[in-house]
């Protein structure tokens, strides 16, 4: 076996990055691809970041559907299976030392893989979830016909020994085949939706310098970090590209899913968040974020919960019967990405579009009209499984009218850039009436937190969601200084790895269960900002430490962690995108405040 055949150049980030994908958790993808490859022990999978509900309609049936090729083993001339002695990942390319030499993947292009082979007699097979194939002179083409259509065509000029397909079952088939010694030696393997096939086999070396280069050009467009977290970070800006999707159907922009293994739609907030991160490398690319929502803004002002390739979500019979959306923090990401650009061009584009928005939240959400806005739906409020909505729907959240008063405020700002000066006052009196309404309503100074109401009954139920009206950095003095005393609280919100999404002395805290008490960045990154706002900076700095250190500390960047340990919780997804889009900017933002830190050269610590 020769090790390193293909490894990139020392000095490159590829290099840097060398078995960060594990093919276990962290699939091998590229950029606008939805193939994922995972590996089973001695041999390959490859998954589809596609959700098929005419197969299976459930919102995340795709995570338990076989992939659509499995068991790809690679053989020796006999048609024996071949042990993986070594296999090594870079974010170009999968190498696999054998007995027989040395295999490779890399993507010639979104839809197909290059399959490099070495120059002994050897093979492969593998199992196509299709239920039509036939080959030919050079490999064969295999289809899926019915409700969804997948077509493959796997291809290679080499002499082959062999070269068979067995309908193993309905919607199995079984492909064999065995190569001659020499060259050339590479298999390409296309997947598609397409009528058309890819079977043009590039130069080898040419192919494998431009998959290197995609990611190194990249890599090197992004801003420069170095020190503790220069690892970590640019892991999350692989996260970021591999995370991207082509253009198709709905998906009407390149966007990136939260998690191609776990999530392979584009959620509303979570676009917004990943724009963030977009804005430092390609200004277009984080506009886009913003517009595959917008584009399918319904008449009434709506924004749907997710874009999918197929359709948008909109509205979901459970847990209960509710349009879905996600929280309006679209205004507030919007200025964050104008004060990066300075694009007016945008704010002409989208300034109407989220009037719109806004208004459909006062005009459709406030029931009982008192002023404030509440959730109907509990995925709505993107804390999906949170014990607020234990009792029911609709729910008034301090943290909905807290994002509703900064797109107020962000619409203010909007408006003054475009000289739309009545628009201006209009967004002021209206922010500071629905913050005034939220003091009023929802702040209990015995307690000292804003309270969620439902049914005209407050819940209490400690999250940090009561302490988000932080955010406005408008509050009174008393009022400020009794939510930042909840959230030091080693008691409450303020462990090893604060901060949790319920307190830690609350009885419904689980430090494990998605948004009943593990950490998660974005929340953390919202409040970081609440604290600069408002008065507390050395607070804010400590908070954005411990949260870098909590991401730093693990292998993978993941959806949340659990607050005591810093530890990856073990149901969370993984590869997530807005957790490696907020700790981009999150160690930019300590890179600007902190040069002497992040500017050296120190090594990066040993990930665990």
């Amino acid at each position: 076996m020769q090790s390193g055949l293909y490894a990139p150049p020392q000095n490159s980030i590829c290099s840097l990055l060398k078995n960060r994908i594990d093919l276990i958790n962290v699939p091998f993808t590229e950029r606008g691809s939805r193939l994922l490859v995972l590996r089973n022990n001695n041999s390959l999978t490859i998954r589809l970041a596609e959700r098929w509900l005419k197969i299976d309609p459930r919102l995340s049936g795709y995570r338990y559907r076989p992939p659509l090729i499995e068991n790809l083993t690679f053989c020796d001339e006999a048609g024996h299976p071949l042990d993986f002695d070594q296999v090594t990942t870079y974010p170009h390319l999968i190498e696999i030392g054998t007995s027989k030499g040395v295999f490779a993947l890399t993507f010639a292009d979104s839809e197909t893989l290059l399959i490099l082979l070495p120059t002994a007699r050897c093979g492969l097979r593998f199992i196509v979830h299709v239920n039509q194939g036939h080959t030919d002179r050079r490999g064969g083409i295999l289809h899926m016909v019915g409700d969804i259509r997948r077509n493959v065509a796997y291809t290679s000029d080499r002499p082959m020994l062999k070269n068979q397909i067995t309908l193993q079952q309905p919607n199995e088939i079984n492909v064999e085949i065995l190569f001659d010694h020499g060259d050339p030696n590479a298999l390409l393997l296309n997947i598609t939706p397409r009528l058309g096939f890819n079977r043009y086999i590039p130069d080898l070396q040419q192919a494998l310098t431009a998959a290197l280069q995609r990611w190194e050009e990249w890599f090197q467009a992004v801003p420069r970090v170095e020190g503790i977290y220069q690892l970590q970070y640019y892991y999350a800006w692989w996260i970021m590209r591999a995370g991207l999707i082509s253009t198709r159907f709905y998906t009407t922009r390149e966007a990136m899913v939260p998690s191609k293994p776990f999530y392979v739609g584009v959620w509303q907030w979570d676009a917004f968040f990943h724009a963030l991160a977009y804005r430092h490398v390609n200004p277009r690319l984080a506009q886009d974020q913003f517009r595959v929502l917008l584009d399918h803004q319904r008449e009434d002002g709506m924004l749907p919960d997710a874009v999918h390739d197929e359709g948008t979500i909109t509205h979901l019979d459970f847990p209960v019967k509710a349009d879905v959306t996600k929280p309006p923090i679209l205004g507030w990401a919007a200025w964050k990405l104008y004060l990066s650009t300075r694009d007016q061009q945008f704010l002409k584009e989208i300034y109407d579009a989220i009037v719109h928005w806004n208004t459909w939240w006062f005009s459709k959400n406030d029931i009982d009209e008192d002023g404030l806005c509440e959730y109907q739906h509990p995925y709505s409020s993107g804390l999906d499984d949170s014990p607020l909505w234990d009792e029911g729907m609709p729910v008034t959240s301090p943290d909905l009218n807290t994002y509703l008063f900064l797109q107020l405020e962000a619409l203010a700002r909007m408006a003054k850039v475009l000289n739309l000066s009545e628009d201006v006052q209009r967004w002021q009196t209206q922010a500071q009436a629905l913050l005034s309404r939220m003091i009023a309503k929802l702040w209990d100074a015995k307690a000292g937190v804003f309270w969620p109401w439902h049914h005209e009954k407050p819940i209490k139920i400690l999250t940090p969601f009561s302490l988000f009206p932080l955010l406005t950095g408008q509050l009174p003095a008393p009022i400020h200084s009794a939510l930042v005393q909840h959230l030091i609280n080693p008691a409450e919100f303020w462990p090893a790895f604060p901060v949790p999404t319920v307190a830690l002395n609350d009885p419904h805290y689980n430090p494990t269960q998605m948004w009943r008490g593990p950490t998660w960045v974005n929340v953390n990154y919202l409040l970081i900002e609440g604290l600069m706002r408002t008065g507390y900076p050395e607070l804010g700095q400590t908070l954005r430490r411990r949260t870098l250190e909590m991401i730093n500390r693990n292998q993978d960047i993941v959806e949340y962690y659990h607050p005591e340990t810093g530890e990856a919780c073990e149901k969370a997804a993984h590869v997530f995108g807005w957790s490696a889009a907020l700790f981009i900017d999150l160690v930019l933002q300590e890179q600007k405040e902190s040069p002497r830190t992040q500017g050296s050269t120190i090594t990066s610590p040993p990930l665990t």
